[in-house]
């Protein structure tokens, strides 16, 4: 079973313990991949990545965005803080991919998180959800 597992709007979890580098590197490429083998209809290869003020989310970010970037996206990183509707606007102005957001939103502050929105500016669906997650179970294996 992946660490990748996601709920109501994302996938969250303690800041070092199951939220690391190493987890946060694993959603992103299986983002890349699940994009790159569904590509949405009329979007950009494009992707939006911003973060909140937590406690490294400006670096989880930024390391979104490089690995995207290596699967051949645009990867506009926000300059600064930004809260989640911001993306999904961003997505729909841009006809991006999608996006992804660095937050916990209402957690308590050990804790942070990675939101996923679909082309359409919203969280992604459960189908996409998943098929992000299997791609996570399958490049764990791999490594």
């Amino acid at each position: 079973m992946s660490v990748i597992k996601f709920g109501t709007s994302g996938w969250r979890g303690i800041i070092s313990d199951s939220f690391t580098f190493a987890n946060v590197e694993l959603a992103a490429h299986s983002i890349a991949q699940y994009l790159n083998e569904n590509p949405p209809a009329g979007a950009k290869k494009l992707v939006i990545v911003g973060h909140d003020t937590r406690f490294l989310s400006r670096e989880f970010a930024g390391r979104c965005a490089e690995i995207l970037a290596g699967y051949g996206f645009q990867a506009w990183l926000t300059n600064r803080d930004a809260p989640t509707p911001v993306i999904a606007h961003a997505i729909r102005t841009h006809h991006a991919s999608g996006g992804i957001n660095i937050t916990a939103s209402h957690n308590p502050p050990q804790w942070n998180g990675l939101k996923f929105n679909g082309a359409d500016g919203g969280p992604a669906v459960p189908e996409v959800t998943r098929g992000i997650e299997a791609k996570a179970t399958s490049w764990k294996h791999r490594v």
